[in-house]
């Protein structure tokens, strides 16, 4: 989300991301798009209930107990996934009850981004996705049905109709977006949308630095290597940099992997400085 959270949450956040792309790894698009659609579900009871977050937020509540909670409320209704992403959540600390909500949202979005990505129709989610957000501003009409209160079923409806022809992670989404406004704009919930989606692709995106140009064969060992490794498609940029000395430098947003001769002998020089000191 483009919420600035405060500094527990801001951390957390990264932990349950991190915690998402291990639930995603090396699942189907369909079980992607169901841990999604579970994870709204959680979004919508953690909006409606203060109580509720604020009982998985209170830093004087024994974690077991929190765990505890999340489970009787939402065992029976959650698969593993999402509800161990639950539990997740609960053990870790957090700023303020309100994070909550637009961080499990967000986590939604990036598990249907996932699922698109594993079907290989992210980068077709994403402009569809802004193309529906600009024809929405672009119409008094439409907007005002898509901004309706208490007309769900109206909107769902007609998302559905409109968005027909498009990629089903879109309309999936779409419909989350116009039914849970959750007091923004419309312009501003596609923007946390746009967001969210964003900060996906960036999780599967590799940018390698190499001193060579990398033939078509290497290039499809790299790929296959980091798929496997990701445990869903992942997308290679690859940057020619001659102060890289063999090996590989892989980042993923804001992991990097070094495996370059550079980066070895320069730890290697600062481990010799440590003994001489």
């Amino acid at each position: 989300m483009r919420v600035h959270f405060g500094g527990s949450s801001r951390q957390s956040l990264v932990a349950m991301r991190s915690a998402l792309d291990n639930a995603v790894k090396g699942v189907s698009a369909d079980v992607a798009s169901s841990l999604s659609t579970e994870l709204f579900f959680a979004t919508d009871v953690l909006a409606g209930n203060i109580s509720l977050r604020r009982a998985l937020t209170d830093p004087s509540r024994d974690t077991d107990a929190k765990v505890n909670l999340v489970n009787e409320i939402f065992g029976k209704v959650l698969g593993a996934p999402s509800l161990g992403l639950l539990k997740t959540l609960a053990s870790l600390r957090w700023s303020s009850s309100g994070d909550l909500v637009p961080i499990v949202e967000q986590l939604a979005i990036e598990a249907e981004a996932s699922s698109a990505n594993i079907a290989n129709y992210l980068d077709i989610l994403e402009e569809e996705l802004f193309q529906v957000s600009q024809t929405i501003s672009g119409s008094f009409d439409l907007r005002k049905a898509l901004t309706t209160k208490g007309a769900d079923v109206a909107k769902s409806s007609l998302v559905t109709n409109l968005l027909r022809k498009a990629n089903a992670s879109t309309s999936t989404l779409v419909v989350q977006l116009v039914t849970h406004l959750r007091g923004r704009s419309i312009e501003g919930a596609f923007a946390d949308y746009l967001y969210a989606l964003a900060a996906r692709r960036d999780r599967v995106i590799a940018h390698v630095r190499v001193a060579n140009e990398m033939s078509p064969t290497q290039k499809e060992r790299l790929v296959r290597a980091l798929t496997a490794n990701v445990g869903q498609p992942v997308r290679v940029n690859i940057e020619i940099d001659p102060t890289v000395i063999g090996g590989v430098s892989v980042k993923f947003a804001d992991e990097l992997v070094d495996g370059t001769i550079s980066r070895r002998l320069a730890g290697a020089g600062r481990a010799l400085a440590g003994q001489k000191n």
